[in-house]
C-alpha cells in the first residue's frame, strides 16, 4: 500500500515514514507547503526538510492549497499520514486515498481542537501533553479516534524540550492507529463532550498584566511562543521595558543573576525577562 505524507517538520515526517514502513506500507512522497515569501522561519524548516528527507521518497513543495489534490492524485496513494501541517486538507484531497488520511494532533481530542493546541495546553495549565491519531474529516480535528495517549508535560515547553516526549508518544500510538485501520477498524467517533477550540489568542491575552501571579505571566510567555499568527502589536505578550514597547520571548521565575535581565514585579513574586524584541505598530 502506498502512503503520501503531509508535514512541514522533519522529525514529524521521519516519524511518519518509520511508522508506515514498520506497518509494511510504502511511503512514496512528502508533500509540504512552499514557504511564503519573506518567512525566514518557514524557509529554514523547508531547507531542513529538503536536506533530511529520507531517500526513496519524492519531496514536493505545493505552491498553494489548490495544488494538493493534483499532487496527491499523482501518487495514487492508499493512505495519507499528516502531522504538523499549516493547511487544513480539502475534502477533495481526503477522498483520494482509499483508506483516508490519518492525522496526528498534539492534544487529547476533543480538547484543544484547532491550529494551536500546544499554545492552549500551556495557557490552560494542563499537566499532560496529549497526542491523538484520528481519521480526518471535513471539520477541524473531529474525525474518529484511532489511538490516543499522554505524558507529563515537560518543564521545557520549547520544541527541543517537547520533541522527545512527542517522539515517544508517536512511536507508541502510530502503530496502534495503523493496526486498527488496516484491520478494517475506522476508529471511535468523537463527541463534543469536553471539546475546546485552540484558535489564535485574542486581545485579552495580549498584554502582560503584573496583577497576575508570576507563574501565569511565565505561562503566558511560553504559550505565545506557539502562536504562529499575527505581527506587530497583534502578537504578544507585550509590555514596556525602559520606555520601549517590546514582545517578551523568554522569562524565568528564578533569579538568573544576570544584570541584563529585567525584573518585573508580579502580584506574588518577581519574573525575570531574559529575552525580548522591540515592537512597533508597523512591525
Amino acid at each position: 500500500m502506498r502512503v503520501v505524507i503531509y508535514s512541514m517538520i522533519l522529525p514529524a515526517a521521519l516519524g511518519l515514514v518509520a511508522g508506515a514502513r514498520g506497518a509494511g506500507l510504502e511511503p512514496v512522497a512528502v508533500i509540504t507547503p512552499r514557504p511564503p515569501e519573506g518567512d525566514a522561519e518557514r524557509a529554514e524548516r523547508a531547507r531542513v526538510l529538503l536536506d533530511g528527507a529520507p531517500r526513496g521518497l519524492d519531496l514536493c513543495f505545493a505552491d498553494t492549497k489548490a495544488s494538493l489534490a493534483r499532487l496527491t492524485r499523482a501518487y495514487e496513494p492508499d493512505l495519507g499520514l499528516c502531522i504538523s501541517y499549516p493547511w487544513r486538507l480539502p475534502e477533495e484531497v481526503l477522498a483520494i486515498p482509499s483508506l483516508g488520511v490519518v492525522n496526528g494532533h498534539p492534544s487529547l481530542l476533543p480538547r484543544h481542537r484547532g491550529p494551536f493546541p500546544w499554545a492552549w495546553t500551556i495557557r490552560e495549565g494542563d499537566t499532560e501533553l496529549g497526542m491523538t491519531f484520528h481519521l480526518m474529516d471535513a471539520d477541524f480535528d473531529t474525525g474518529p479516534i484511532l489511538a490516543q495517549g499522554s505524558r507529563p508535560l515537560p518543564a521545557d515547553t520549547s520544541l527541543p524540550g517537547l520533541l522527545p516526549t512527542i517522539t515517544e508518544l508517536n512511536g507508541e500510538l502510530l502503530p496502534r492507529a495503523l493496526d486498527r485501520l488496516l484491520t478494517g477498524d475506522r476508529g471511535d467517533p468523537q463527541t463534543d463532550v469536553g471539546a475546546t477550540y485552540a484558535g489564535p489568542f485574542g486581545a485579552d491575552y495580549l498584554e502582560v498584566d503584573l496583577g497576575r501571579a508570576a507563574v501565569e505571566i511565565d505561562r503566558q510567555v511560553r504559550a505565545w511562543a506557539w502562536i504562529f499568527a499575527g505581527s506587530g502589536e497583534q502578537r504578544g505578550p507585550l509590555t514596556t521595558l525602559d520606555g520601549t514597547r517590546v514582545r517578551i520571548l523568554r522569562t524565568t521565575l528564578t533569579d538568573p543573576q544576570n544584570p541584563d535581565a529585567h525584573r518585573l514585579e508580579a502580584a506574588d513574586a518577581p519574573v525575570w525577562v531574559l529575552e525580548s524584541e522591540p515592537v512597533s505598530r508597523s512591525s
